[in-house]
């Protein structure tokens, strides 16, 4: 069973894209960075070497970033209907993504007070996070 979620602890990091992938294709940018310094020789070999080397970091930096992109486009979907649902009154086109995505942690019995709040007071998802009272945890998170 997952570990219990709260605002503190429901952040959560991809140990083979945070400590393995990123480290060694940052390791592998330095590298070639030193060895085209340190070329007597086949200079323009080295510095192909440092471009593959960044495009092969940022490979990896995006791969992590499109789904990222594509599951906060889900929850600001599912978040919208569940506004719709709990809260019909509310305009949930007036909030911002990174609030709709701090929102999904309210549970349904205080999402729709905490949405007129964050309506009313333009709360930032930190703060909104900080309000919740019951918290619903996302074990889906990616």
């Amino acid at each position: 069973m997952p570990r219990p979620q709260t605002a503190a602890s429901h952040a959560a990091l991809d140990p083979i894209t945070h400590f393995v992938l990123i480290p060694v294709f940052t390791v592998n940018v330095i590298a070639s960075i030193v060895l085209a310094f340190n070329a007597r020789h086949g200079l323009g070999l080295h510095l192909w070497l440092i471009v593959v080397s960044f495009a092969l970091l940022l490979s990896v930096v995006k791969m992590r970033a499109y789904p990222l992109r594509v599951q906060d486009r889900v929850i600001r979907l599912e978040e919208r209907l569940r506004i719709a649902a709990l809260a019909p009154a509310a305009d949930a086109g007036r909030l911002s993504t990174r609030q709709l995505i701090a929102l999904r942690f309210a549970s349904d019995a205080e999402l729709p007070a905490l949405v007129a709040r964050t309506l009313a007071e333009n709360l930032d998802p930190q703060a909104i996070k900080n309000s919740i009272v019951t918290w619903r945890p996302d074990y889906a998170r990616i």
